[in-house]
């Protein structure tokens, strides 16, 4: 299955949430609605820096992460979100195999 990073920061009402709810409750929605498209979460990090939260889920197919990455944008809680397909080394080896070419412009 594909692996997904999510990646944000919390707006305002993202954060009064996060101090009303826990840590524990985002983990647990965002389980939820892994599994409700099909797949699982593998982790979530809290974070201090560019983003609040660093999340990898397994999902079955961009379109699931596609309607995650919706859903939880839409709730207008989370800024800066962003969503970024991981590659497994099999996928690059596969990808290294196809050997596509290439001619650059004005070459």
């Amino acid at each position: 299955m594909p692996t997904y990073l999510f990646t944000g920061s919390y707006g305002v009402e993202g954060q009064k949430g996060l101090l009303r709810e826990g840590g524990s409750a985002r983990v647990l929605a965002v389980d939820a609605i892994a599994r409700r498209v099909g797949g699982k979460l593998l982790s979530y990090h809290f974070a201090l820096g560019d983003h609040d939260f660093y999340v990898i889920t397994e999902l079955p197919d961009n379109s699931a992460a596609a309607a995650v990455a919706a859903t939880i944008g839409a709730s207008g809680a989370v800024a800066d979100f962003e969503t970024v397909v991981l590659l497994s080394p099999e996928d690059l080896d596969a990808a290294v195999k196809l050997s596509p070419v290439y001619r650059p412009p004005g070459r």
